[in-house]
């Protein structure tokens, strides 16, 4: 009957209130682990490039396939059977592995279109002197290599206007081939591009993609005589986008339950209940759920990141009950409601403080322009928050009228010892800052890392894989990007013709190697307008044809030409090329890629390559050469196209990330001068403040230091980890702070229980496969247990006094 009236309780029905709201927010919540939640949410122009093409770009929807094992034919066989089922479905828009399946359709197309598509063709082309010249160039070809095709070609394009379309078309470095199938370079793995229909940030839509790949090869393989010692490989963003995810969520679950047994296991040697474990796990898991609900409600999908901080808040917010449990205990023969306001009146006001600096610590987060950040501090603060609340207003109602824990006078005594002779290790403390500053000021250099990358979820054995599949096919990184924001499509075509006519002589001086452009494949109506309009009458291109197979080393003669002629006055009177008109060619996938519209604005994007010989720069991991930047800027800037934008891609995301350091700092810096601020007020008096604040100081200084050492870059999630130390530390500073505290061994008791129980959840992310969560367990396991052993060293005497004589 106790029980059902506790459950009538107000505070009690609030929150089985709240926890059903939770959980239906909880779910009809989506979660991700992509990038996109660490971009900044208000970029700039050359950072939103950067953020469309890691979320819907060209490089963001290609899968790279590699097919290993068995022979040569075995493998060939597998990628024609794979590709050709793969082209039968609809979640993928290209599929390439070096057979010619579409060659003849684009060569059909750019023979029905050669007239709009060739730039050599204008007014002064078409003229007598211009056709006599194209003429002889077509047939000094008869003597070469390509004479039989010249030949054939002849009676209808004497020009050579196809001739000089294909050879654009193929003038990209192709893989090697062996069996008619794409290979690697060193002919022990088949290979195959394939692009999916779906947006490389539709992290479902990939995951079905890719089991759709896995799918295909298996059913391939049973078709194929000896398949069986075959396998596949995969790599690309898509493929790291749904890896990245089943990590995050394997690992989490595997270290929220790892944790969660290491939890209660610590429990049980306190208490002699399950049911007072139960109860003490009760703040955990409505902190939980009240964050993740709070999240969702905010800012939509729920990053992975965020989850793997359930499994910190299982070792802190656990904290707020072991105080309740193990300092409520009965004082000298008290009732329990009288030891439940003891407590309420002594350790509350400082636990409450201790949440307060937690909030302050993390409130700076939610000011950051990135939203994974701000995810993190919103999380953090409605969980914290949330545990503490549940465990002053809903447990002692709860927890009935005994609180079943065992005696821990022998440990809070011995601890009372300990924590008495701890500022004898002062001297030891100091050589340790000093040891950790030192460290600090000569790894001061290599102390940051610099580069967006530091933050990818993406193990180094997936990486090695995804650069040697990328130089197996030439797979391109899309480094170096010109950009054309317009109004219309055509505005967009029309300023990638412009740009295109000032980077072409850098290519013909050897600055670019090439670049793409969407209106090579399909020129905007002006430029088809004027080269139809270049197209001279019948009659007239008649009788300059006349004069044109004049005076040429082989005679010719001039009736050869009539299906030239016909040709040309077909052409004259076709309709403009439309993007509909290239369906079916591998040109279409090109437009498809480097034409964009969205929210009624165009794109139009120009990929650029680097010369061979170009070199590479000191920080460019790949060793990839690397452009000079100063003269394609020029010519940007001499094609005077408005919105047109020069973004190297890699600059762009170092320079990104560079911000969010220094953002991330700033909002740390602001946080921790919050919490002093907050505890000056609260502690009226600067020596105080200042005794709080030390052993949390001391503790991130000698971890930084020991990453410092290990050669370790920090990153912003090493930052978020040292906020978690503070957030942490300060209950144990707090406590130890205080001058008088009643009954001292049990408190001290229940510090280490708290910091074994903290230790517990963030330690494991240490073993996390994800680097992000490992980072955390790396920076907050060994933070917490500093953060309590400098606290008591750094306590008041009269603190310590007070426990030598209890």
């Amino acid at each position: 009957m106790k029980r059902l009236y506790a459950l009538r309780r107000p505070a009690v029905l609030v929150w089985l209130t709240g926890l059903l709201l939770c959980a239906v927010v909880i779910g009809r919540t989506s979660f991700t682990a992509d990038l996109s939640a660490f971009l900044p949410r208000s970029p700039s122009a050359e950072q939103r490039v950067l953020v469309d093409q890691l979320r819907e770009g060209l490089v963001s929807r290609l899968i790279l396939v590699g097919i290993e094992g068995g022979d040569a034919a075995t493998r060939a066989t597998l990628s024609k059977q794979l590709a050709a089922r793969l082209r039968a479905d609809a979640r993928f828009s290209a599929v390439n592995n070096g057979e010619p399946v579409s060659e003849a359709r684009d060569r059909q197309f750019v023979f029905d279109h050669r007239y709009v598509l060739s730039p050599a063709v204008t007014p002064q082309r078409f003229s007598a002197e211009g056709l006599h010249a194209a003429l002889g160039e077509s047939l000094d070809l008869l003597s070469s290599s390509a004479g039989l095709v010249a030949k054939n070609m002849l009676p209808r394009d004497p020009t050579g206007e196809v001739a000089a379309l294909v050879g654009q078309l193929d003038n990209t470095a192709l893989p090697s081939s062996m069996h008619g199938v794409w290979a690697s370079r060193d002919g022990r793995r088949a290979v195959l591009v394939v692009q999916t229909a779906a947006a490389g940030s539709d992290t479902d839509a990939q995951a079905q993609a890719i089991d759709t790949v896995r799918r295909a090869f298996e059913a391939a393989a049973r078709t194929v005589p000896n398949a069986t010692s075959t396998r596949i490989v995969m790599t690309g963003p898509g493929v790291f986008s749904v890896e990245s995810r089943d990590t995050i969520k394997r690992d989490v679950e595997r270290l929220s339950t790892v944790s969660l047994l290491l939890v209660v296991a610590l429990l049980l040697t306190v208490y002699r209940s399950p049911r007072t474990v139960a109860l003490g796990l009760l703040p955990v898991l409505s902190g939980v759920a009240a964050g993740v609900a709070a999240v969702s409600l905010t800012f939509g999908p729920v990053h992975g990141l965020t989850l793997g901080f359930g499994t910190t808040l299982i070792g802190e917010a656990v904290d707020y009950s072991i105080y309740l449990f193990v300092q409520s205990a009965r004082l000298h023969g008290a009732t329990p409601n009288d030891s439940l306001r003891a407590w309420i009146a002594t350790y509350w006001p400082t636990i409450r403080l201790g949440v307060l600096t937690s909030v302050c610590g993390f409130a700076s987060m939610l000011f950051s322009g990135f939203p994974g950040l701000a995810q993190l501090g919103l999380y953090s603060i409605v969980g914290l928050v949330t545990a503490a609340l549940v465990t002053r207003y809903v447990l002692p109602h709860l927890r009935g009228a005994e609180v079943a824990t065992r005696d821990v006078s022998r440990v809070g005594t011995w601890l009372t010892r300990a924590t008495s002779a701890a500022p004898r290790l002062r001297w030891l403390l100091a050589a340790a800052l000093i040891g950790a500053c030192t460290a600090l000021v000569l790894h001061r250099d290599g102390l940051w890392s610099r580069e967006l990358a530091a933050l990818s979820p993406v193990p180094a054995k997936s990486q090695a894989l995804d650069a040697s599949l990328r130089a197996d096919v030439g797979a391109p990184d899309v480094r170096y990007l010109v950009v054309i924001q317009a109004a219309t499509e055509q505005a967009a075509l029309e300023g990638a013709e412009k740009i295109s006519a000032q980077l072409q002589p850098l290519v013909d001086n050897g600055v670019l190697a090439g670049f793409e452009n969407p209106a090579r494949y399909l020129p905007s109506d002006a430029t088809q307008q004027a080269r139809l309009a270049s197209l001279p009458p019948a009659d007239a291109l008649a009788a300059r044809m006349r004069s044109a197979v004049e005076d040429q080393p082989i005679r010719v003669r001039p009736d050869l030409f009539a299906p030239f002629i016909a040709d040309v006055d077909v052409a004259r009177k076709q309709p403009l090329l439309r993007r509909a008109d290239l369906k079916g060619t591998s040109m279409a996938l090109a437009v498809d890629a480097l034409l964009t519209e969205r929210a009624g604005q165009w794109s139009a994007m120009l990929p650029l390559r680097a010369p061979a010989a170009a070199p590479a720069t000191a920080n460019n991991a790949t060793n990839r050469p690397s452009l000079d930047a100063a003269p394609i800027r020029s010519a940007v800037a001499q094609a005077n196209v408005p919105g047109a934008l020069f973004v190297d891609m890699k600059a762009e995301a170092d320079r990104l990330y560079v911000d969010y350091v220094r953002e991330d700092l700033r909002l740390s810096l602001a946080g921790f001068a919050a919490i002093a601020l907050l505890l000056l007020v609260a502690l009226r008096s600067p020596q105080r403040t200042l005794r709080a604040l030390a052993p949390l100081v001391a503790a991130v200084l000698v971890v930084t230091a020991g990453f410092a050492l290990a050669r370790v870059p920090l990153t912003i999630l090493h930052l978020v980890g040292m906020l978690l130390i503070v957030a942490v530390g300060s209950n144990y500073a707090l406590f130890f702070n205080q001058r008088t505290q009643a009954n001292a061994p049990q408190t001290l008791v229940s510090l280490l229980v708290a910091n074994l129980a903290t230790v517990a959840g963030f330690g494991l992310l240490a073993f996390s496969r994800v680097p992000m969560l490992e980072t955390f367990g790396l920076t907050v396991g060994p933070g917490a247990m500093l953060a309590l052993v400098f606290a008591a060293i750094l306590a008041p005497r009269a603190h310590h006094d007070q426990h030598a004589a209890a």
